[in-house]
């Protein structure tokens, strides 16, 4: 009876533990994805890089690994019920939403490089936390997310330190940067702020509808989204390189795409 016991709570355990697994992967690549992608985003600029669209294309230009999980989920699937499987688990009306939202994180990725050209990172980066202020309101809004007090919380500690900030907006400018541009890039950084802040809760609502007629939210369902959410962010951003002649660029501008290789892939990946 013991062993019986034992054997029938070893499943949760490895459950729990694969579940804590993923999620410290997650941490590690959305530290590394930020930090590292900032910088490198900035870098550029410091060089003499001018393509905001190319530093946008960036952000989500690493999308194509994520066809490895979509094609493994398809084969588990297909070995499972090799007549019913499909290749895509979330209907079009869902798939539909997701290019929408891909739409929408483009514009984004864009106001977020556009911003971070005349900011320092160390601006930049409090300035796009403030994302979580907007995300709270705005799923109060849309998905009915509850307020507690923890979360109001962190939500004032952010306003007061972006009050904080703008109040010494003549001691941070990068090099070359006018006070206009400092303002117009504190106002785009803002922008995207609010826009992720938007993003976020419409992506939980869509995984809502996925999730209804009793349909879960499964690990290969988010793939699927996330992955047209990227394509469709990049193709937007590629349009935007094409309307900007940035596929002129000389090789030393070039180089923004091979030293934030990395850093684009987990700034992608961390948004899963």
């Amino acid at each position: 009876m013991d062993v019986e016991a034992r054997n029938n709570e070893s499943p949760p355990a490895r459950s729990t533990a694969t579940h804590r697994l993923l999620v410290a992967l997650n941490c590690a690549m959305l530290a590394l994805g930020v930090t590292g992608g900032q910088l490198l985003i900035r870098l550029y600029f410091n060089k003499g890089g001018r393509r905001q669209w190319l530093a946008a294309w960036i952000q989500t230009g690493a999308w194509p690994p994520l066809l490895i999980a979509a094609a493994a989920s398809y084969a588990a699937r297909h070995a499972r019920d090799r007549r019913g499987a499909t290749v895509l688990l979330a209907p079009p009306r869902i798939l539909l939403a997701a290019a929408g939202l891909g739409v929408i994180l483009g514009a984004d990725n864009f106001l977020y490089a556009y911003g971070l050209e005349f900011l320092p990172v160390s601006t930049s980066a409090i300035l796009i936390s403030t994302q979580l202020v907007f995300t709270v309101f705005f799923a109060f809004l849309i998905v009915g997310q509850r307020l507690t007090p923890a979360t109001l919380n962190a939500v004032a500690l952010l306003t007061v330190g972006a009050v904080v900030l703008g109040l010494h907006v003549s001691s941070d400018r990068p090099a070359g940067v006018t006070r206009g541009k400092y303002w117009l890039g504190f106002a785009l950084t803002l922008g995207a702020a609010v826009l992720y802040g938007v993003f976020m809760p419409l992506v939980e609502l869509a995984y809502k509808h996925a999730a209804g007629g009793g349909r879960a939210v499964t690990y290969a369902l988010v793939m699927e989204m996330q992955l047209v959410m990227g394509f469709v962010a990049t193709a937007f951003c590629t349009v935007g390189m094409i309307v900007n002649n940035d596929f002129q660029v000389t090789c030393h501008a070039c180089r923004l795409p091979v030293t934030s290789a990395l850093a684009g892939l987990t700034m992608h990946l961390a948004r899963v």
